[in-house]
């Protein structure tokens, strides 16, 4: 039995320049982090003595014989990317619900891919693990997906991630102090909105309205950089001015980003003393990030009661194998 680790990821600065449409004639580039919200994969052989051949368990149950029928189409497209076809148990189990702007597809198919991997005793390098989960998102399921996401739940960590040209996917640590990291930490709060939604439908849109906003994105991919000058050196509130900045930005780049609904939180905020934030992921719904200075924390906090806040820390490891007995099953 194998068991893998992956982290969700939070991305603050870049969203939309990571996706091919854009990055394959302009530069695109993200600042983002891994958080210490988890997907966890368990896989193991699975025993010959039941009807079916293997069992897929994540937020439904599937019984199945042959690949092709698995619904799932992570599961499916890994497996038949990795020539499994022995019988196979997969079990998924995530920290936050699935659908809310956190990258948890792209966790589950990193570690799905390093599960499976272990249990046919191999040990991929974070630069397969991500690339190979954009091909079987972008190019085999064929999601409405950037790359970002994969990479971080890949590599771990605060990252600058620069996408498009020869050095597609370069990815770069952010080298600051971990007590830079921890006063940027103790300025964001995370409130869930609510409810989910599909990531893939709404960037489909934003995808086509790409060739129309080419000035939008060229501004997102410069404010990516001078975030990342603001971490190493800058006034940590200049950051949060980036993020509102950003967020005024990505709205505009698709009606079905933000609803009334995230606007309300999002203002809400602001007018508790927020210097800035955004609504993580494609749009819709999903997890709301706000910047704000300690001191007034407690009044954004009233004003938004009625939401659940999640704690969080960032995290830098990446995906990890946590379990590793592959000789558990009776399938060598």
């Amino acid at each position: 039995m194998i068991i893998s680790r992956t982290p969700f990821r939070m991305s603050f600065f870049g969203g939309g320049t990571d996706y091919p449409a854009w990055y394959n004639e302009h530069k695109g580039a993200v600042l983002a982090t891994t958080i210490d919200k988890y997907c966890y994969i368990t896989a193991r052989y699975l025993p010959p003595f039941f009807e079916h051949k293997s069992r897929i368990i994540y937020s439904k149950m599937e019984h199945i014989t042959n690949v092709e029928d698995i619904d799932h189409p992570s599961v499916r497209e890994v497996l038949k990317f990795l020539k499994i076809n022995d019988g196979i148990e997969i079990h998924h189990d995530g920290d936050l619900p699935a659908r809310t702007g956190l990258g948890s597809s792209s966790s589950f198919t990193v570690g799905l891919l390093n599960a499976l991997y272990a249990l046919k005793g191999k040990m991929p390098t974070k630069e397969q693990l991500a690339t190979e989960a954009v091909h079987i998102e972008q190019d085999l399921i064929k999601e409405n997906v950037g790359c970002q996401d994969q990479t971080l739940a890949a590599y771990g960590g605060f990252n600058f991630i620069e996408f498009g040209g020869p050095n597609h996917l370069q990815v770069r640590t952010v080298t600051v102090s971990p007590e830079r990291l921890r006063e940027l930490q103790s300025h964001l709060m995370l409130f869930f909105s609510g409810f989910s939604r599909t990531a893939s439908e709404i960037a489909a849109t934003q995808i086509k309205n790409t060739p129309n906003k080419t000035k939008e994105l060229t501004e997102m991919y410069g404010l990516a950089v001078q975030a990342l000058d603001v971490l190493k050196s800058g006034n940590i509130v200049d950051f949060g001015k980036l993020l509102h900045e950003s967020w005024q930005l990505k709205r505009s780049l698709s009606e079905k980003i933000s609803t009334s609904h995230i606007d309300e939180i999002y203002n809400a905020a602001r007018e508790a003393g927020a210097q800035g934030g955004k609504l993580l992921g494609a749009g819709g719904g999903g997890f709301v990030l706000i910047f704000a200075k300690p001191e007034d924390q407690p009044k954004i906090r009233a004003r938004l009661k009625d939401f659940l806040e999640i704690p969080f820390k960032f995290e830098s490891l990446g995906s990890q194998i946590i379990f590793y007995q592959p000789n558990s099953g009776l399938v060598a």
